[in-house]
């Protein structure tokens, strides 16, 4: 029976027939370490989106830091937004006055 060789460096064959990737008798640690760092990143870029958890490379009790820097950001973006259109407004109202 062949195999086809999917990661070499780590010793990481398919079996073609079945369908299943598995190790050639060597160790799979090193890819479960890299799986488990992939883990705790995707983990942490959903505690982004949600504003709420602790972040990998973040101080301690600073789980709601996004939340807060998200509403202060879209208070300023609103302002500024608001500024710009009833500017537009103002000029247009004296062009036509």
């Amino acid at each position: 029976m062949a195999y086809v060789l999917v990661l070499p460096e780590f010793g990481l064959v398919a079996d073609p027939m079945i369908g299943v990737v598995t190790s050639a008798g060597e160790s799979l640690a090193p890819v479960l370490e890299k799986i488990a760092v992939l883990e705790a990143t995707s983990d942490d870029l959903v505690n982004m989106l949600s504003g709420e958890g602790n972040f990998l490379a973040s101080f301690p009790n600073r789980e709601h830091g996004l939340a807060i820097a998200g509403s202060i950001t879209s208070f300023w973006y609103g302002l500024a937004i608001g500024l710009f259109i009833a500017g537009i407004i103002a000029f247009q109202l004296i062009k036509v006055g």
